[in-house]
């Protein structure tokens, strides 16, 4: 059994994927346009299943919430809420599926793990001009069992201009 540091450790990058995948940006059809500026992605952890992991840590991480931002040029916030869902390059996710119309979005994407099988997050809710608001699951195999982590996601902007 490894301590506490190495599960510590396989967390940490798991939920990175997770504000990672709510904060990046990427070219994709046009919808509806978004405005240009700061973002902020806010991810909120409300299930937690990591074999292995002390349960006194995953305990401490539901209900906690993070927030990431980002810039939206104007260039991006011509193509909708799509440019709120795309994977942040670091993140290396691929998108498998993403369907984004009539002011709701589902996303399934295959981020890689640093050994084994990629992890999936699928990713569904609702858009507008003002932001996004759904829910992420990523699912996929550990060393020790399966994992199983569920957040919500709001996605809403905090700036007409973004900061250097």
């Amino acid at each position: 059994m490894r301590g506490a540091g190495h599960d510590r450790a396989m967390r940490i990058p798991i939920l990175s994927v997770l504000i990672a995948v709510s904060a990046g940006a990427a070219a994709q059809p046009a919808q509806a346009p978004v405005q240009p500026g700061e973002w902020t992605a806010t991810v909120t952890v409300r299930e937690m299943v990591v074999p292995g992991a002390p349960s006194f840590l995953l305990s401490m991480a539901i209900g906690k919430s993070r927030d990431e931002k980002k810039c939206i040029t104007p260039e991006l916030a011509a193509r909708g809420a799509v440019s709120l869902l795309a994977p942040d390059p670091k993140a290396n996710c691929t998108v498998d599926r993403q369907q984004v119309a009539g002011g709701r979005y589902e996303q399934i994407l295959s981020c890689p793990q640093r050994r084994g099988t990629p992890m999936r997050v699928v990713r569904q809710g609702s858009y507008d001009a003002n932001g996004l608001r759904g829910t992420a699951v990523m699912t996929g195999p550990s060393e020790k069992g399966a994992v199983r982590i569920a957040a919500d996601q709001v996605v809403r902007r905090t700036g007409a201009t973004c900061r250097r």
